[in-house]
């Protein structure tokens, strides 16, 4: 969902704040002597060259430059050039083969196909048709059908919605089918929705309108069977791996041997407290456990996972931080080879000759990020970035001497720096700054920091309005997101030229102790108890925030989409004492109303947890609403949301009705989750008429 992890959930809630601030935005760059956009260097060509793309407006191409970074001197290469491969896509229903301009149509049915998907080895297609999977050759046109119970409740390769939403994630388009290395085998996931309970989604459209049905599990209800099939090319039949698709069971992402020889397949129970890979066996379908893990609350899935010749390495959190693991091809533990309060922590290189990994990870402080290396023993690891700056971008040379980075603060515009790693000297071969930089005409973003009652500290974001006069106090707008394990602060920088017709208020972001910023430990305070503690550190923010002289206490604003949407809601009913205002879009307002999977994983089924449900429900604290003086709730939802379901948003439309608690609806007729589009201008007047009319006074 949108609202869990750090990758897709993390947009919904700051889609529409992206598209408020775009004029500003658009100002920006239009004026290069204030601030100009750097190179777009793109990767190494070899250890003494790098390559950048730019964009001839003559010929009205790009083109590509292999630059020398030590003397400056660059060649044209020549513009990038069209995938000589081609790509499996869907026309008209049936599937072609496309190269740049040339095509090729390789089905011909009256049935529509989906998801099609090329072989690595370029000869095989694989697809999906009427919910069955299918292969075909190329070049002969064979086709080979795999499975032959497709129906509307049977999805062979195909994946059920919360599946989609929240393990394979919303990349895979819902494509449930991954093919082998070596082109010899499918290992795909069989989705049995019977039991799934139905939710209607009403679309006006026309003169009778029509009703859109999903098989959507909200917390507790049964979730969709689950099969683990391999299709073999050779053999024309699916092998099913050992599992019972009785058991009320996850499945992760699949991990294909790079030699295709066996496939791993990541197993949680419902309870999502227990983390298996299990090797299976691609001719009789056994499964053989080579990885458990173990944790009292919750556990994520390896979707950071790299293959050596010897093994593989993975990130896993379960000691408090995320530390690099480096196990044999059989499972076993060989050496966590990291240490430290490492979070967000990506692999981005493996050197097996000089036995190195190079990794990224916010270790110095929560808000940076930085690039090290590390022995495969665990021995000698060092930062190799430097200064007090996030490097947002890292580019090692194909031979590790060099770096190039993109590196910046809150109050220093981006620049691209040339490392040597073997001296560690370093220059600067790129600025954004232009000619007429002048930081006066830029908001000024603060980073500050917030101790705890418990002694936790957290990061916060701080935008002062330009030219802020002494005496004088300004409303307070909170953009927020805020689920668990979001990055609410980075300390890196953002263009913020200030528009003649800005609003003059005080823009504020800040993390709880669920962000991230204090690793796992932090994270499992959430654990069957959302809504407590994000509560509790937000007025713990606006407390301190309250003692600054410049802040109008009585015009605090918080506003967010999806889990922002929640938590401004639960700011303005459970925090009312604290918050006057708030803007709450597509929010849950009650966790029995949302996914299984996402949900569960922190709160449990609500039938072992009914006071956690009780208390993180914004209906709970609706009463408090409007108890403190003037305040005013704008909700803001899409009819057709499919993944919070606009029953939230009327639920607590009803609450506050019956308690005859004034509050302020826009519906969206037609929109989706996070709503982009036509309407997108309409959500950005909406807004500004909201701030103009309570926290600026203006009609």
């Amino acid at each position: 969902m949108v609202l869990g992890s750090h990758t897709a959930k993390q947009l919904c809630g700051s889609l529409i704040l992206f598209f408020l601030m775009a004029p500003a935005y658009a100002q920006l760059f239009s004026d290069t002597t204030l601030i100009k956009p750097l190179p777009r260097i793109t990767a190494w060509a070899d250890d003494e060259h790098y390559i950048v793309i730019r964009y001839n407006r003559e010929k009205k191409v790009e083109e590509r430059y292999c630059v020398n970074p030590f003397t400056g001197a660059e060649k044209l290469v020549d513009a990038p050039s069209v995938s000589k491969t081609g790509k499996a896509e869907i026309k008209n229903g049936d599937v072609f083969w496309v190269a740049g301009t040339d095509k090729k149509q390789i089905t011909h049915t009256e049935a529509e196909e989906k998801l099609p998907l090329l072989f690595p080895d370029k000869k095989w297609i694989a697809f999906l048709r009427n919910n069955d999977l299918y292969a075909i050759e190329m070049e002969t046109g064979k086709e080979i059908r795999f499975t032959n119970d497709g129906a509307e409740t049977l999805l062979n390769g195909y994946a059920s919605w919360v599946y989609y939403e929240e393990i394979l994630g919303r990349s895979s388009d819902y494509r449930a089918f991954w093919w082998s290395p070596d082109s010899r085998q499918i290992a795909f996931y069989r989705f049995d929705e019977s039991k799934v309970p139905v939710f209607p989604l009403y679309n006006s459209t026309g003169q009778h309108g029509f009703t859109e049905y999903t098989r959507y599990p909200k917390a507790g209800d049964p979730n969709p069977e689950v099969s683990v099939g391999i299709a073999s090319l050779a053999k024309e039949n699916v092998v099913w791996a050992n599992f019972n698709p009785k058991e009320d069971q996850y499945f992760g992402t699949p991990i294909w041997r790079p030699d295709g020889a066996s496939v791993l397949i990541q197993w949680m129970p419902r309870e999502q407290n227990n983390l298996k890979l299990y090797d299976i066996d691609l001719i009789t379908g056994a499964k053989k456990e080579i990885y458990n893990e173990e944790q009292p609350t919750w556990i994520n899935w390896i979707n950071r996972f790299k293959w050596m010749k010897n093994g593989f390495l993975m990130i896993r959190d379960f000691d408090g931080w995320e530390q690099i693991y480096y196990h044999a091809a059989d499972g076993r533990l060989i050496k966590k080879i990291t240490s430290g309060k490492n979070w967000r922590t990506e692999i981005e290189r493996v050197d097996e000759k000089t036995k190195t990994v190079y990794f990224t990870s916010n270790a110095e402080y929560s808000t940076r990020t930085d690039l090290y290396a590390v022995r495969l023993d665990g021995t000698h690891q060092k930062r190799l970035t430097f200064g007090d700056f996030s490097h947002t971008k890292t580019l090692l040379s194909p031979n590790s001497r060099y770096l190039l980075t993109t590196y910046s603060n809150s109050l220093t515009p981006s620049r691209i720096a040339l490392v040597d790693l073997k001296t560690g000297k370093q220059q600067d071969i790129a600025d954004s700054k232009g000619s007429a930089y002048n930081s006066s005409k830029l908001e000024r973003r603060e980073i500050v920091w917030l101790k705890t009652d418990d002694g936790f500290e957290l990061p916060g974001r701080i935008v002062w309005p330009l030219n802020v006069e002494k005496g004088k106090k300004y409303p307070v707008v909170i953009n927020i997101y805020g689920g668990p394990n979001y990055q609410a602060v980075s300390d890196e920088w953002i263009n913020s030229l200030q528009e003649e017709d800005a609003q003059p208020v005080i823009q504020v972001g800040f993390a709880h102790r669920g962000s991230g910023d204090l690793g796992k430990e932090g994270l499992n305070f959430l654990h069957r108890n959302l809504g407590k503690w994000e509560m509790h550190d937000y007025i713990a923010w606006v407390k301190w925030l309250r003692q600054n002289p410049y802040v109008d206490t009585s015009k605090i604003l918080i506003t967010g989409g999806s889990y922002g949407g929640y938590l401004t809601a639960m700011a303005l009913t459970y925090g009312a004492k604290y918050f006057n205002y708030g803007i709450s879009n597509y929010p849950v307002t009650d966790w029995s109303l949302y996914d299984s999977h996402y949900t569960e994983r922190y709160m449990d089924k609500p039938k072992d947890n009914p006071e956690g449900y009780k208390f993180g429900s914004v209906l709970t604290h609706a009463d408090n609403y409007q108890n403190y003086g003037p305040a005013m709730l704008l909700l803001q939802h899409g009819t057709m949301d499919d993944n919070v379901h606009i029953q939230n948003t009327y639920q607590l439309a009803d609450t506050l009705q019956k308690l005859n608690k004034l509050f302020e609806l826009m519906v969206y007729p037609g929109q989706r989750h996070g709503w982009l589009g036509s309407k997108t201008r309409y959500t950005v007047l909406t807004r500004k008429s909201f701030l103009n009319r309570f926290l600026l006074n203006k009609n």
